[in-house]
């Protein structure tokens, strides 16, 4: 029992500590972005993505360098993903009275670009268990630092679209008194989020030796929403302050970070990595079903409603409600 309690703890300040560092960077990521004169839709893309996702990211690190599981940040992600795709967008909604508005431009290039990102990371296990499987004909492959670079080169390409979008879409600059301070808030809710995110990753590993449960498991669920925090914070935020446009961007922006830059940093810090398709499938493909699920409720009208996002909510629960049956043996659709 104290165990258990022991864990919960870890959980809660970790989901705490990541909540502090991400006021600091989303009120520094804001005043900087304003200063340089970005449009809202870069600022929510780019700055606040990257900044956001950064609990991710230090998910990815600390996962495979601390404790050996390389498997456990890559499901965090995936569930971070869910979690962002689904939940953020419903509650930005349902905290504000008016539909949160979107635009052309958000729905064909952002999430397309955004597709395009699940597409090349499942591209990429899927050459890793072909031709790197650890024995012939396992599911279980060796990701490289050499198909590391490719998701990578990809992201490239999306910041060069998003500059070549600033550049003509400039804004009114809004200077701050100090942006060497603007810098250092923002580095320290980095800081903050890193150590939340050791004790959230502390808390998944703990849970799954305890219930005798594959850690992925709980990096898809527990890890995730913690790590998700920041990004909720940041996307509320600009609901509310009528910047429908940035919160919905933020949210496709940040896991295009995820994907293409969270996973492979992993891989290039850690030298190598081992993925397991089995795993990797079928949680990819839920991602590509959410993903849809998304993109066609904010083309209806170029709008999200309050009743496209109780249905966003909904969709969320049925994830859960799988992880768990999977959690609990019932189904077997993940090995074990």
């Amino acid at each position: 029992m104290e165990t258990v309690l022991w864990l919960i703890a870890l959980t809660l300040v970790g989901t705490a500590v990541s909540w502090v560092g991400s006021t600091r960077l989303e009120d520094a990521g804001r005043k900087l972005s304003a200063h340089f004169g970005l449009p809202s839709v870069i600022h929510g893309a780019v700055v606040v993505a990257v900044g956001s996702s950064f609990p991710e990211l230090a998910s990815v690190l600390v996962a495979a360098i601390r404790y050996d599981t390389f498997q456990l940040g890559v499901s965090a992600v995936v569930g971070s993903a869910v979690f962002n795709i689904l939940v953020i967008p419903a509650v930005s909604r349902l905290g504000v009275d008016e539909p949160l508005a979107a635009n052309r431009a958000l729905v064909y290039k952002d999430a397309l670009f955004y597709l395009l990102s699940i597409l090349a990371l499942f591209g990429t296990f899927a050459v890793a268990t072909v031709y790197s499987p650890v024995v012939s004909g396992s599911s279980v492959g060796t990701l490289t630092r050499e198909l590391a670079v490719v998701p990578l080169a990809l992201y490239g390409l999306y910041l060069y679209v998003q500059y070549a979008d600033a550049n003509d879409r400039r804004v009114d600059q809004v200077p701050v008194d100090s942006v060497a301070r603007q810098a250092g808030r923002f580095v320290f809710g980095l800081a903050a989020i890193l150590v939340g995110v050791e004790f959230l990753v502390n808390a998944a590993v703990g849970f799954g030796d305890l219930l005798g449960t594959p850690d992925f498991l709980w990096g898809v669920t527990v890890v995730a929403a913690g790590t998700s925090v920041p990004d909720a914070i940041v996307s509320a935020r600009a609901a509310r302050v009528d910047d429908s446009e940035g919160s919905l961007a933020n949210v496709l922006g940040s896991n295009v970070f995820d994907l293409l830059v969270a996973v492979p940093v992993g891989v290039l810090v850690a030298g190598s990595a081992l993925v397991d398709f089995r795993v990797a499938a079928p949680m990819l493909g839920a991602l590509v079903a959410v993903t849809v699920v998304l993109f066609v409720a904010i083309r209806t009208g170029l709008r999200l409603t309050a009743r496209e996002a109780v249905l966003l909510l909904a969709c969320y629960g049925l994830f859960i409600g799988w992880v768990a049956l999977e959690i609990l043996g019932v189904t077997g659709v993940l090995p074990n």
